[in-house]
């Protein structure tokens, strides 16, 4: 029994068909993974499509056909020039019941294709035909071998003969594509019956111009040889090919195409250019595909905004909880657009961690606004030509994504998506962020130059969004034609609210499940988002409630039980096994000398990480280890620095620097620790160690800090005092610098949380340890949580 999900391979210029072999070479990255992604999970097999639009560089998974061939593979081989030769064999025709991309990887689902039920003396009379057909075919045409008929002889099954003959007839890929996705196997033989047909018509007509073209062959008649050729089978079967009629019908769209009148002049030129080369020249195909390219984009075709500006927000808040930054600038866009009826559309950037919503919010105002959408990814793009395209000079050149988007977008005023912007890189190949700085300039984007079409281009209608994860990987010439929306951590309570409002309904509808039949409790998803997951965004809390959908439909099924199910708290252990992750250890409730707080912020958002330091005996030593880097390692040396210049101040024998030798540890050593926030917490950390007094685990504090004590701001405040906040603090000492920040901290955290202001290290020292200096016998380890 062939496997029901299987990876896909899309080809454009091969058509597979199911009993025939095929050898091909892969030399691309995702092409590799897939193979071995089949062989050690699907036996060895894939699901082979091809996109009706072999123009299509890369097909949206909506658009690839739902006929397929489920292929084996039969031979994988490395060579030394880094490609892998494929040897596929097709098993059947598969119908693609969904597919899914994650990265550049394609899955399906799909079904084996049914046999239409055949009697035995009509499938016999069709297989004898289409053998004496054959058979007369190969010996009219010349370019047939015989061999085929012996290979053919013993073959008794209908859809496996048909399937032969049409890899071996010398059909062009479109209707070789029309024999792949027809399921009949008898409606494919008369196919081929008709094909062979009007093939050996053609070679009789060839055989009778020939013959009385003969007397005039010469070198310089040859080409008009051929047009009479071509003249006189359209003649004699009445249909054809008519290059004279394309030329017509090229001229006629160009002049209704809505472009400047100098690109049109350009066009027609090139459409004489075509019309003069010979039907053999490479170029000609060349030719035409520029004229296509031309035609396919979107020149006057545009959709037109909602106006009415509550319908557009009641969509927004529909489909994305918070976020409001970004859903009242599109609002102002509009409002000021039906003021003037005239507006460039924003170029937006999105920032923030993975999982927060950029995508799907970009989605949702396209969706909202009622314009078409379209996205590219230009993550780990090194080559300027994908932006801005390739010259005409190259062999295979083609426009760059922008122009590829745009003719997907149908029209001249998408939602235009650019993706991951932080994550391209300079290479020989030129910088592809600096092509974005034209597209992303609405001073300049209205005369935009794809190096393809050589010709201006208009994306002022365009609104662009752009997305990204770390603002300060994005070129600071990038940055100045961006307005940039910070999208920050969710807390706690917004992911309970997403997950009852958006990510239930979602799965419960992709598990065939109804809002009555199964319920979740606050306390229960509450439990999830604390103790299961440990992100910025909600892609890991939507994961983990499919998980535990997909446990409910297998009890269903396999128990019989159909009654209601509420998911209560002490069930999600039950569901998920044991908690993943615990914020409050029993240190939270005892505390240890030396235990300060710090606050970091990770790409999961904001989060509490442990520092740990000790003392021995030795010669004045600082041993950092941990994975540090230069900066906090820097942070440390200036935290020693500024306790031994005030070590009277702080009650402490200074001998105890020359005696002792101090080793700082930050655990999870395998992951890179940087940034000079962590200025406040080394220096609490050691004077905690040096008094031997305890700070309450209930405290945290970020800051950097200079040789005088002067406390400087810091950055991500919100998404670190959401972390503390999970983690168990109530009490934070920020830089007074960043007063200005607390607006941006959600209600229910300042609510609980206390947040003190300091401008110098003295305002924690005296709020800390003044009046607070004991002994103890055990100096033990501690344990310090940086930024």
């Amino acid at each position: 029994m062939l496997k029901t999900n299987l990876p896909v391979l899309v080809i454009r210029d091969v058509v597979v068909f199911p009993h025939s072999e095929v050898r091909m070479e892969f030399d691309t990255l995702p092409q590799k993974q897939l193979l071995s992604l089949s062989e050690a999970y699907y036996k060895n097999q894939i699901l082979v499509v091809v996109p009706k639009d072999e123009l299509e560089v890369d097909p949206d998974v909506s658009e690839l056909p739902k006929i397929g061939v489920i292929a084996e593979v039969k031979m994988h081989m490395d060579m030394p020039n880094g490609k892998t030769r494929v040897a596929l064999m097709g098993l059947d025709r598969g119908e693609v019941l969904s597919y899914t991309k994650e990265d550049d990887l394609i899955e399906c689902v799909l079904k084996v294709s049914s046999k239409k039920e055949v009697s035995a003396l009509e499938e016999e009379a069709y297989i004898r035909s289409l053998k004496n057909a054959l058979t007369q075919y190969i010996d009219d045409v010349s370019y047939m071998s015989n061999s085929l008929i012996s290979s053919l002889n013993e073959i008794h099954d209908l859809s496996e003969l048909t399937d032969l003959i049409s890899m071996a007839m010398p059909l062009d890929r479109d209707r070789k594509y029309a024999y792949l996705i027809e399921m009949d196997a008898t409606a494919r033989a008369m196919m081929l019956l008709e094909d062979m047909d009007k093939d050996m018509q053609i070679s009789e007509l060839e055989r009778k111009i020939e013959s009385r073209l003969s007397h005039e062959l010469d070198k310089n008649q040859k080409e008009f040889i051929l047009k009479e050729k071509i003249k006189l089978i359209k003649d004699e079967l009445g249909e054809g090919y008519d290059k004279d009629q394309e030329i017509d019908d090229l001229r006629e769209k160009i002049n209704k195409l809505g472009c400047s009148d100098k690109i049109r002049e350009n066009l027609l030129r090139e459409v004489s250019k075509y019309e003069q080369t010979p039907s053999a020249s490479p170029e000609l195909s060349m030719i035409k595909s520029y004229l296509d390219w031309f035609l396919a984009i979107p020149w006057t075709k545009e959709t037109k905004d909602v106006s009415d500006i509550s319908e557009v927000k009641k969509s927004l808040d529909a489909s994305h909880y918070a976020l409001e930054s970004v859903k009242t600038r599109i609002l102002e866009y509009l409002a000021v657009k039906q003021n003037t009826n005239n507006l460039r559309s924003p170029i937006l950037c999105l920032v923030g961690p993975p999982g927060v919503g950029k995508t799907s919010l970009a989605m949702a105002i396209a969706k909202s606004l009622g314009r078409t959408f379209t996205k590219i990814s230009v993550g780990g793009v090194n080559d300027e030509a994908e932006i801005v395209g390739h010259r005409r000079t190259y062999v295979g050149a083609l426009p760059g994504l922008i122009i590829q988007g745009m003719k997907k977008a149908g029209t001249v005023n998408p939602v235009f998506l650019i993706d991951e912007i932080d994550k391209m890189s300079k290479s020989n190949h030129g910088d592809p962020a600096s092509s974005l700085l034209e597209v992303l300039d609405p001073e300049q984007n209205n005369k935009f130059m794809d190096h393809y079409l050589d010709e201006e281009y208009d994306l002022s209608k365009v609104m662009f969004i752009t997305t990204a994860n770390y603002l300060d990987q994005i070129p600071t010439e990038l940055q100045d034609r961006l307005e940039v929306v910070e999208l920050s951590s969710y807390t706690e309570f917004e992911k309970v609210a997403i997950a009852k409002t958006h990510l239930i309904s979602k799965e419960l509808k992709e598990h065939g499940l109804s809002e009555e039949e199964v319920t979740f409790t606050d306390a229960a998803l509450l439990k999830i988002v604390r103790n299961y997951t440990k992100e910025a965004g909600v892609r890991d809390l939507e994961r983990v409630i499919a998980s535990i959908l997909r446990k409910i439909v297998m009890d269903r099924l396999l128990n019989k039980k159909t009654e209601a199910r509420v998911v209560e708290e002490d069930d999600i252990e039950t569901y998920l096994g044991k908690v993943k992750y615990l914020y409050n250890d029993s240190d939270m409730n005892t505390g240890r000398i030396g235990v300060v707080n710090g606050l970091a912020y990770t790409s999961f958002g904001g989060d509490l990480l442990p520092i740990e330091a000790t003392s021995f005996k030795g010669k004045g030593e600082l041993i950092l280890t941990g994975k540090l880097g230069e900066v906090m390692k820097e942070s440390a040396m200036i935290s020693l620095s500024y306790i031994k210049a005030h070590a009277e101040e702080f009650h402490i024998d200074p001998e105890v620097f020359e005696t002792s030798s101090i080793h700082i540890h930050v655990p999870e050593g395998a992951v890179p620790k940087d940034g000079p926030s962590a200025g406040v917490t080394l220096t609490t950390a050691l004077l905690s160690l040096f008094t031997k007094t305890k700070v309450s685990p209930s405290v945290a504090m970020t800051g950097e800090m200079t040789l005088q004590g002067k406390v400087l701001p810091i950055g991500g405040l919100k998404e670190k005092s959401i972390g503390a906040h999970r983690g168990g603090v109530r009490k934070i000492f920020i830089p007074r610098l960043n007063e200005k920040d607390l607006e941006e901290i959600p209600d229910e955290i300042r609510k609980d949380t206390k947040f003190v202001l300091v401008d110098q290290y003295q305002d924690i020292y005296k709020e800390l340890f003044k009046g607070k200096r004991r002994r103890v016998k055990d100096e033990g380890t501690i344990q310090l949580l940086y930024n």
